[in-house]
């Protein structure tokens, strides 16, 4: 098939996710993982009011979140829907120079196609240890939560955001097969939004909440830390505790917290 006739296949397994807030309006992507309803969009993508979903033939259907990982930043949703055109899923790496094909609904744009190039598969400076596509594509505000796939129209990455050299950033498939099957990651119980710190312009997470009785609460976390390690930390703790680092107060000192993680029920959102 050429990239047209991919392109319509794609559109067929991809939605537009709406926001219902009368006030803060949002619109993102998400894929088709089963027949049956099931749709993988970024956490991001979705806020706390209700969602519509809409499929490339125009029906639209309440959304129901699943469950949701903000740390791997992936939600599973669900719409009363069946016999859907399913997304087909790569389960191998995709390699530096690969042809690849995003499909979404930028700035209001719905089914919108651009082609790229893998640009590198792995981590990103200042983004931890976590596995990324890197995709030298054009992508857009509306993008998010739709897919990458390859030459061939298999799924590699839910594209996620665009990093400052341009390049565009999706979670790779074998990372969301995973959440899918197992579910979300355990929880700490932080919002916490990125900063810079120093001349070094290091980045980092900065707390702006912590909910009550969360492993951060108990393990003494307060409002204002800089927690300087988390993506590291929270791969490297699989089933054991979580050992992070942080800044407090006049953030000259680097402090540790261990924290014990506690399962999340994958019907649980974050």
């Amino acid at each position: 098939m050429g990239i047209g006739e991919i392109g319509e296949v794609l559109r067929r397994s991809t939605v537009q996710i709406r926001g219902t807030h009368p006030r803060r309006p949002s619109s993102g992507s998400g894929v088709i993982w089963d027949e049956a309803g099931t749709i993988i969009t970024n956490a991001h993508v979705l806020g706390r009011e209700s969602h519509i979903v809409e499929l490339w033939d125009g029906r639209a259907f309440p959304a129901e979140i699943k469950s949701r990982d903000d740390q791997r930043d992936l939600a599973r949703i669900r719409i009363p829907a069946t016999c859907l055109t399913a997304a087909t899923v790569r389960s191998t790496p995709v390699q530096p120079g690969e042809l690849v094909i995003a499909v979404g609904n930028p700035l209001g744009f719905t089914g919108a196609l651009t082609t790229g190039v893998v640009h590198a598969a792995g981590s990103v400076d200042g983004l931890g240890r976590r596995s990324w596509v890197q995709a030298a594509i054009r992508l857009a505000p509306g993008n998010s939560g739709g897919p990458l796939a390859d030459a061939a129209g298999h799924v590699v990455g839910i594209n996620t955001m665009i990093v400052a050299s341009g390049i565009a950033l999706a979670v790779p498939s074998t990372t969301v097969v995973d959440f899918v099957h197992n579910g979300p990651r355990p929880r700490i119980g932080v919002t916490v939004r990125p900063v810079r710190l120093g001349r070094g312009r290091r980045e980092a997470l900065l707390i702006v909440g912590i909910e009550p009785g969360s492993p951060a609460e108990q393990a003494s976390l307060i409002v204002g830390d800089v927690l300087t390690n988390l993506s590291d930390a929270m791969e490297a703790a699989g089933s054991g505790p979580l050992r992070l680092r942080f800044l407090r107060g006049d953030r000259t000192r680097e402090r540790e917290a261990v924290i014990v993680l506690r399962p999340t029920s994958s019907r649980e959102a974050a």
